[in-house]
């Protein structure tokens, strides 16, 4: 399969839930996906609120032809520093994931070896503001294989039966 046929195909996937941009989005990536979602609780009416509930994800996809461990890696980066300049964290918010979706034709063996070692993760006042993790995947398109890092293997299942 060729990879911007499968980029439409997982893109088709996440359109349900997800806001899904393909322009004026930042140049390193092929596409965006942006899942936010507000919660309130309140006592029997609206004017006692008790909390805000927010809980965010940002998706970038990015197609390659042969990647490496450091293309990887600086992909990686990119995605977390972008993906955290859009978090907003306040007594409220609960959770922002960045999530790097790569699609290539071929990968060196470097990246099945290290891609678990990348992993960001940060917490927000002690976590009393929330968090952000950070998950990867990876789909090689000559193997058909997907590789992740801790966080991405949910991903590996949504991405394989695609």
């Amino acid at each position: 399969m060729e990879k911007s046929v499968f980029l439409e195909k997982l893109l088709q996937a996440y359109e349900r839930y997800y806001s899904i941009k393909k322009e004026n989005i930042q140049k390193t990536f092929d596409a965006e996906a942006e899942f936010v979602m507000h919660g309130e609780q309140y006592i029997l009416v609206k004017a006692a609120k008790i909390a805000n509930i927010d809980s965010n994800e940002f998706v970038f996809f990015k197609l390659e032809n042969d990647l490496s461990f450091e293309q990887l890696k600086n992909l990686a980066d990119d995605a977390w520093k972008y993906g955290c300049s859009k978090i907003v964290p306040y007594y409220g918010h609960k959770n922002s994931d960045v999530t790097l979706i790569v699609i290539a034709d071929s990968l060196c063996d470097d990246v099945k070896k290290n891609i678990r070692k990348i992993k960001y993760s940060v917490s927000y006042k002690l976590g009393l503001y929330g968090w952000s993790n950070f998950k990867l995947a990876v789909k090689d398109l000559a193997s058909g294989m997907v590789f992740c890092n801790r966080l991405g293997s949910e991903l590996k299942k949504m991405i394989q039966k695609i």
